[in-house]
């Protein structure tokens, strides 16, 4: 597996050396940020409770009728969501009619952070979907294109559960590179790279004191 680890071409260099974070180039407009939300992840844990109380996690449902391996919810303006009537944002939780939980402002300090140390520096992400995946959980290859501005990248935070992230081309078909990810780890993807597919393997059986045998995946975007 060609992983982040300093191996496969993969080029890095120290982002913040009193921290142990470093950048590794993906491709153009993506990069991985090893252990960029460790500083916050107590934060992010509590935020993450209080999300899920008011918005439980749940299994969605394609549009082609299957029921999805990954448990989601979501926070701030807009959430995404799925159903047999295909894939949209929404400013309300369709299960309890109520809007989604305002985003947190550690989030949004987080994403605003990460998308800066990629070289995006104007971020204001209005939607962040949170991923629970249990053992045997995976994500098949798609495209993030229900947003309206594609200038703006993609964040996505990795905690728990070590998993493998599929990160292709332009077109389904191309080439997919695998990458490791552990606990804290952010990867940042925009500009050119901003319409990838890109996916995760099924994760395997493991424990992590973050949450258990789970991953938990923040994807925090700009939705409007």
């Amino acid at each position: 597996m060609a992983d982040a680890a300093g191996v496969a071409g993969l080029r890095s260099r120290d982002l913040f050396a009193e921290s142990g974070v470093a950048r590794y180039d993906l491709a153009p407009g993506a990069v991985l940020l090893r252990g960029f939300a460790l500083e916050r992840e107590a934060a992010v844990a509590r935020a993450v409770e209080d999300i899920a109380a008011a918005a439980p996690f749940r299994h969605m449902e394609t549009p082609g009728g299957f029921r999805m391996s990954v448990a989601m919810t979501n926070c701030g303006r807009y959430g995404w969501v799925s159903s047999a009537s295909g894939y949209r944002y929404s400013d309300r939780d369709p299960v309890s009619g109520a809007p989604w939980p305002a985003l947190p402002v550690v989030m949004q300090e987080l994403a605003r952070e990460a998308a800066s140390a990629a070289g995006f520096s104007e971020y204001s992400p209005d939607a962040c979907l949170v991923n629970r995946y249990e053992p045997g959980a995976r994500l098949t290859l798609h495209r993030d294109k229900d947003e309206r501005d594609f200038t703006q990248p993609i964040v996505s935070v990795s905690l728990g559960v070590p998993a493998t992230f599929l990160f292709g081309g332009l077109k389904r078909k191309d080439r997919v590179s695998r990458i490791a990810l552990e606990h804290g780890d952010v990867v940042v993807f925009g500009g050119p790279s901003r319409l990838r597919y890109h996916g995760v393997a099924a994760l395997k059986s493991a424990q992590h004191p973050f949450a258990g045998p789970n991953r938990i995946n923040l994807t925090l975007r700009r939705a409007s």
